[in-house]
């Protein structure tokens, strides 16, 4: 799965010249929390609801609200936006572009084709990906469980799902408790949660949980 597949647009993009006033009520009104900063078709920075909230006066300020109002009113989003814009390219893996988000503690990036913005990809977007990775949507019988890290161990797995009738809504592989194994979450339909139990345990290092949900 690439970044093109899953990103959101069109683009809802912002001028830096734009008072912050109202870049945040552009942002609250198409319910989004980020949006690129362009200029004659170049991306020059990315402003926040958190970068416009912080740019506001603080409560304890002697300013009276006609004051504040005024200088508020004069700031614009080039004033508090960020200048040095982490992008992704819209051909880069979905994992490549979640490991960047999370190293650079970035909730969203914008995704370009060479020097173009086509969309952004952001952390909602990836917790929508999770929830079809681990089948949360569909109802059927979760496991998690551990195998030992070495080769066929999952396809020893799917082989006793396949002969039991059972059929496999989703499976992750996560880091186990230590280097020589590997968690596993699963989930099926199609097998009952005792009879998966008795299917696993001869077969895995230890049934961590089974449940229907």
């Amino acid at each position: 799965m690439l970044v093109g597949q899953r990103m959101a647009r069109p683009v809802i993009t912002i001028t830096p010249d734009l008072p912050i006033t109202e870049a945040l009520s552009l942002l609250k009104r198409n319910d989004i929390r980020r949006a690129p900063v362009v200029k004659r078709g170049k991306l020059v920075g990315i402003v926040t609801i958190a970068d416009i909230m912080n740019a506001s006066p603080s409560q304890a300020t002697s300013l009276s609200i006609w004051e504040v109002n005024y200088l508020v009113s004069k700031i614009t989003v080039k004033d508090v936006m960020t200048k040095n814009v982490v992008t992704v390219p819209e051909d880069m893996p979905i994992e490549d572009a979640a490991r960047l988000m999370a190293d650079t503690k970035i909730g969203g990036l914008p995704v370009m084709r060479g020097k173009e913005i086509v969309g952004m990809i952001t952390e909602t977007d990836l917790f929508k990906i999770m929830l079809e990775m681990m089948g949360a949507r569909q109802i059927g019988v979760r496991a998690s469980f551990l195998v030992p890290n070495q080769a066929g161990e999952l396809a020893k797995v799917s082989k006793l799902v396949f002969k039991s009738g059972g059929n496999i809504l989703a499976l992750g592989t996560f880091s186990g408790e230590s280097p020589s194994n590997t968690l596993v979450t699963l989930k099926v339909e199609g097998i009952e949660p005792d009879v998966l139990r008795q299917l696993l345990e001869p077969s895995v290092l230890e049934v961590q949980d089974i449940r229907i949900c």
